[in-house]
């Protein structure tokens, strides 16, 4: 495992981005007077998530799981439903699931490589709060070099020493418990994995929402990254200095999620039946 780390403020914190002036619109993160409409809110955001993922193609099968840990059983997580497409989740086919795969609640099966990588890591690290993984064209493209992102544009620089190049169990089929440990192990600090020869998984400490678009943009700056090379040019890479401070202000979890409310107030409008 090929480990990128470094000291960085805290996740979440204030963005530049908020408004100075008063008065504003605004997206504002929400305050919950309750566990109810916390989870509420948790849910609709994971199947939203789900929709974002199908309209940007990152399906593949029944291949792709995103999780979202429920707010007052921490030990259990609410995840999209086995064998049905990201554009058909909906509220009342979700399932909630404790670490051992065993569903608690809904229909429908766990997808069993979602439970043993998806559940260990948030089992290995309470601080997660969120998970995103999908077979993707460019993310499956990238993996296969073993390498991580270089800071090529501002995109890339978001996960500048915010990711790890995962080579354990490399290419092998996730549905060993030992598999989903080696994951696990890989999060520690980090919010994105690119696993060699598998594809790439992002975490978040903040919501849904953030795992959601880091994952969209990861497979975004592995199709960039994959451009670059085709073209045989040497890529001028961002300096270090330059990287940290774009991943500082436009990298942080709190982007992640302001980023993801464009994506959610559209498909909140275009697709109803997502609240079925």
């Amino acid at each position: 495992m090929q480990a990128i780390d470094s000291q960085r403020p805290a996740r979440g914190a204030r963005s530049v981005y908020e408004p100075e002036q008063a008065g504003l619109l605004f997206p504002q993160r929400p305050v919950f007077s309750d566990l109810a409409g916390e989870r509420q809110y948790r849910k609709e955001h994971l199947v939203a998530a789900c929709r974002a993922f199908a309209q940007h193609h990152l399906d593949y099968g029944f291949a792709g799981h995103l999780t979202v840990r429920d707010p007052e059983f921490p030990e259990l997580y609410w995840t999209n439903p086995m064998a049905v497409h990201f554009s058909q989740v909906k509220l009342s086919n979700l399932i909630l699931a404790n670490h051992q795969g065993r569903v608690v609640q809904g229909a429908h099966a766990i997808n069993r490589a979602g439970f043993v990588l998806h559940a260990a890591c948030h089992q290995e690290h309470p601080d997660i709060v969120a998970m995103c993984h999908a077979h993707t064209v460019y993310g499956t493209a990238f993996a296969a070099l073993g390498r991580a992102i270089e800071p090529i544009s501002q995109d890339a620089a978001v996960f500048f020493e915010d990711h790890v190049v995962i080579t354990e169990e490399s290419g092998k089929v996730a549905v060993s418990t030992q598999a989903g440990g080696s994951v696990a192990s890989a999060f520690k600090g980090v919010k994105a994995a690119i696993h060699q020869n598998h594809g790439l998984f992002t975490a978040s400490r903040h919501s849904i929402d953030a795992a959601a678009f880091w994952f969209i943009g990861l497979e975004r700056v592995c199709q960039q990254a994959l451009l670059v090379a085709a073209s045989a040019i040497a890529p001028v890479l961002v300096a270090p200095e330059k990287a940290r401070y774009s991943r500082e202000h436009v990298g942080s979890e709190y982007i992640g999620w302001l980023h993801f409310q464009v994506l959610y107030d559209h498909i909140a409008a275009t697709q109803p039946d997502m609240f079925d």
